[in-house]
């Protein structure tokens, strides 16, 4: 057969490739920049997004004698660490991760054998005790993260800090493209079991990983309205699975909540055989929030056995006048200037408490 060669040649057209180049950078530093003037119209500022990263760099800054804040958000937005400072002697460290269940990471604290510090753990009942789903699978997240953190997302981590620090667009709880589509309002099919959707973005978070709830979810308007309501949809249990019969799903939960307690009891002794201190907590709550927890996880249910099988002393906020008067504006956290007050006045019953 014939053999041809073809010869290509790409004609580079004759066009003002620099000030195309200019149009494009000039067009996109002005969309950039009506974003961040849209978000900061919308109430965002300039805040670190609460990674796996920054929660990896405060477990790497645990000492064997720190003072570490284990549990959910309440934990989270409540304690101020300058007043635990002052009132305890020594910094903490907040590990404290929102929508988590606790119990992973204090069995972190549990196995690693050089930690003998002060662990001041939040007990929300029903996400410290969930056996599955997201609050297992938000702990176990940044556990795997800080185990196996690779070089990459260590720089990636220090870029993205920076940025966050000045830009306030960077939001990735709410401001990105897969969250901003997930706003459409486009309803589940019937039979679908959806989780429903995280409260949006109320908080700013510095490097130490504190959180402080934003000024203006703390007074009454759309953005708390948003967050309180959402509360109630995330803690009102799931139906039962259709797929198992309901006697077999609640069997299989209780010894569940069974080897919670077994296993809490076993990481408690062996914290304390080391000299760790334990101080579990339960954090102000409020309006149909707190009426819906005291219905499905009564005080004298999970609470009181906890105490009993652990021998770890507690303090609930209603047993004392000077916490039980504090009011969460969206039901579930404290206001920045509250977390301070609260603080204050929870140091004496947690000196009391770590001193038995």
């Amino acid at each position: 057969m014939p053999s041809s060669t073809f010869n290509f040649e790409r004609v580079i057209p004759a066009v003002p490739w620099s000030g195309i180049a200019l149009a494009a950078v000039l067009l996109t530093a002005a969309a950039t920049a009506a974003w961040e003037l849209r978000c900061r119209a919308l109430g965002y500022g300039p805040t670190l997004n609460d990674t796996p990263d920054l929660w990896a760099d405060r477990r790497g800054a645990v000492q064997p004698d720190s003072v570490v804040i284990v549990g959910d958000s309440r934990a989270w937005f409540d304690l101020d660490l300058d007043e635990l400072e002052r009132g305890l002697g020594r910094r903490p460290v907040q590990l404290a991760v929102p929508g988590s269940c606790a119990y992973p990471i204090f069995a972190d604290l549990a196995a690693d054998e050089s930690f003998h510090g002060t662990i001041i753990c939040s007990i929300v009942p029903a996400m410290f005790f969930a056996p599955a789903g997201p609050p297992i699978e938000n702990s176990q997240e940044v556990l795997d993260r800080y185990h196996h953190r690779t070089v990459s997302q260590r720089a990636g981590d220090w870029l993205g800090q920076r940025l966050e620090e000045q830009v306030a667009f960077l939001k990735q709880e709410d401001l990105t493209l897969e969250q901003l589509l997930k706003r459409l309002p486009i309803p589940n099919r019937a039979t679908a079991h959806v989780s429903p959707p995280l409260p949006p973005y109320f908080q700013t978070v510095d490097r130490e990983r504190r959180a402080r709830m934003f000024a203006l979810c703390a007074q009454p308007g759309p953005l708390q309205d948003r967050v309180k309501f959402g509360w109630l949809r995330l803690f009102t249990p799931p139906p039962p699975p259709s797929f198992i019969p309901t006697n077999v799903f609640l069997a299989n939960m209780g010894k569940a909540v069974e080897k919670r307690f077994h296993d809490v009891a076993a990481d408690a002794a062996r914290l304390r055989a080391r000299g760790a201190k334990i101080v579990f907590v339960r954090f102000p709550v409020s309006g149909e929030l707190k009426k819906l927890e005291d219905h499905a996880t009564p005080r004298t249910g999970i609470w009181t056995r906890l105490l009993q099988d652990t021998g770890v002393p507690g303090i609930y906020f209603e047993d004392y006048p000077e916490l039980a008067g504090f009011v969460c504006p969206e039901w579930s956290h404290l206001s920045a200037p509250d977390s301070v007050l609260f603080t204050q006045r929870l140091v004496p019953h947690l000196r009391e408490a770590l001193a038995k």
